[in-house]
């Protein structure tokens, strides 16, 4: 490794966070075409199904006579496949690239390893594993994806501190307990656009009718999702306005329309998760954020199949009513103080 090597890593680190909540379910990559020391070109994964960072900084390369001589960073393995795209370990060969260096290996079957077995074999310079670290931590959903074969999840809630999530509701004209308030909020909006999904249960949505859209931050809205297994979510509820994707996992029979899918589940038991994260993952939703309710949030967490979780305490008390649930397995990260509310970040341990 060259000393310099972390520095132009870093900078793709930072190039390919600019795709986030666009390029899923691709990973978050950025490029750094750097020469004598200096930078001479850039680029990063804008959008699905768009150019990826490799080409988008080659082609940014003004003095195209340097690159035989220069190094190319990237924080992901280069692509060996035809996709959406041609092989971006084709692209750099054929622009002669005297050395790459790459932040981690690419789990796809379709590519692991044989990127850089191209690059090699074409007689160029590979070094692998510099910010390996940072760099899974930031397509940590990518990896879960390939490896686990199920999108990554990320549970989310509010609470009092006194440990409850809500008042005790019977109607959706009954009103919910305030625990976030604006700042929080727009945590959570940008929470949802960095995800691919957002999950509820039929409770949830009977009781707050909820959107499920980013409102409170930039980016695109999620894939919405609720487990409605005995279909009773009327049909002039949000959730079924056909304004967003939207799937819904039932046991009912029910006729699809556009942007609103139903998925048949085997039956109406609570153990369905499994068979629910299967289905997601054929249909290529690579991350979901898990927000209520409590319910739900528990079967995740029980189940183990949880991989991060955020939740906002407030400063009030609430006496009574449905307590928040409690998470197990749990190593923590991070706790930051937000307005006066505790956000506390967790990951799950790893077996």
């Amino acid at each position: 490794m060259i000393p310099k090597d972390e520095k132009y890593m870093a900078r793709c680190l930072h190039l390919a966070k600019l795709g986030c909540g666009s390029v899923s379910p691709n990973p978050m990559v950025g490029a750094v075409v750097v020469y004598d020391d200096r930078i001479i070109g850039e680029g990063y994964h804008h959008r699905f199904g768009g150019h990826h960072a490799e080409p988008e900084a080659i082609a940014s390369v003004r003095e195209k006579h340097l690159l035989p001589e220069a190094t190319l960073y990237v924080n992901l393995e280069p692509c060996s496949h035809y996709g959406k795209t041609p092989p971006c370990a084709n692209l750099i060969v054929s622009e002669k690239i005297k050395r790459v260096v790459i932040g981690c290996p690419d789990p796809n079957p379709k590519v692991s390893g044989r990127g850089v077995k191209i690059l090699k074999d074409a007689g160029i310079e590979v070094e692998v594993g510099i910010l390996r670290k940072e760099s899974e931590k930031l397509n940590r959903r990518f990896i879960c994806f390939q490896e686990k074969k199920r999108p990554y999840i990320l549970l989310k809630w509010a609470q009092t501190s006194d440990g409850f999530i809500d008042t005790i509701r019977k109607s959706h004209s009954e009103e919910a307990l305030k625990i976030s308030n604006p700042i929080t909020q727009q945590l959570t909006h940008k929470m949802r656009s960095e995800n691919m999904a957002i999950m509820v249960s039929t409770n949830t949505v009977l009781l707050d009718n909820p959107s499920l859209t980013v409102r409170y931050w930039s980016g695109k809205s999620p894939v919405r999702i609720a487990i409605d297994r005995k279909g009773i979510i009327p049909g002039n509820f949000n959730l079924k306005n056909q304004k967003e994707r939207t799937i819904i996992f039932t046991a009912v029979a029910s006729v699809s329309k556009p942007n609103l899918e139903y998925v048949q589940i085997p039956d109406e038991s609570n153990d369905n998760l499994p068979f629910i994260l299967r289905k997601l993952y054929e249909l290529n939703i690579h991350s979901v954020l898990v927000e209520g309710g409590a319910r739900l949030l528990t079967s995740f967490i029980r189940a183990g199949l949880w991989d991060e979780c955020n939740i906002e305490i407030s400063t009030a008390t609430a006496g009574q009513g449905i307590k928040a649930p409690e998470l197990t397995d749990a190593e923590p990260e991070s706790e930051t103080i937000i307005d006066n509310h505790q956000w506390k970040h967790f990951c799950k341990v790893r077996s």
